[in-house]
């Protein structure tokens, strides 16, 4: 059951647009998931300063139109996300300025858009969300996409893809080296990278554990 306080100083906003949210059915993208990029996004933005109000709406709003990883819409998805958002929050009487604030970091928080953040509140989204896709999280939404997409766990001959191409959507570990272990290099705030760091050595330890074992 949805608990708004859990958004708190903003759980009035959160009652108001998580009615809007995306109502598929991924795991990996489901109000678990928003609920972790708004702590992130609040403990970078602590930090760093920016309107929290806009990085609020922007994290409750930035997956609003769910559209799976692969499908060739994929790219094209915070786009569609920030279309929606922007008319969600025109109906709430929200001033321009900020509902632009708000798509601007809707569009450029998806790493597929490849749309670089101009603004503070873009870049605090871009990084929340990011956290959420390495560390032991990331690699449990890797292997939960995985499963979705019937993707194997990895190649049993050449598991690492030292003699064969990179194939994330037929072998999950794959991912790891395609995406996972190049995000740490992007973040956008001091915040956001020192927390990366940590995330990413996680990453690498489970990626060696990983290793070892098979």
């Amino acid at each position: 059951m949805f608990q708004a306080k859990a958004f708190a100083p903003f759980e009035k906003l959160a009652s108001e647009l998580m009615v809007h949210s995306s109502e598929g059915d991924d795991g990996s993208h489901d109000i678990a998931h928003v609920l972790r990029v708004f702590k992130n996004a609040m403990r970078i933005q602590a930090l760093e300063g920016g309107d929290a109000r806009v990085i609020a709406a922007a994290v409750l709003l930035h997956d609003c139109v769910a559209v799976e990883k692969n499908s060739p819409m994929r790219s094209k998805a915070s786009v569609l996300a920030a279309e929606k958002a922007s008319a969600v929050l025109a109906e709430l009487d929200w001033d321009g300025d900020d509902i632009a604030a708000v798509a601007h970091a809707i569009v450029t928080h998806s790493f597929s858009a490849n749309v670089p953040p101009e603004t503070l509140e873009a870049k605090i989204l871009q990084d929340a969300d990011r956290l959420d896709a390495i560390g032991m999280i990331g690699a449990g939404r890797c292997f939960y996409i995985g499963g979705r997409m019937s993707s194997a766990l990895y190649d049993p001959f050449d598991p690492s893809g030292s003699n064969r191409q990179l194939d994330d959507k037929r072998f999950v570990i794959d991912h790891f080296q395609t995406k996972l272990l190049k995000l740490a290099d992007g973040f956008q705030t001091n915040a956001g990278r020192a927390l990366a760091a940590e995330r990413d050595q996680r990453l690498r330890d489970f990626l060696g554990a990983f290793m070892d074992e098979i």
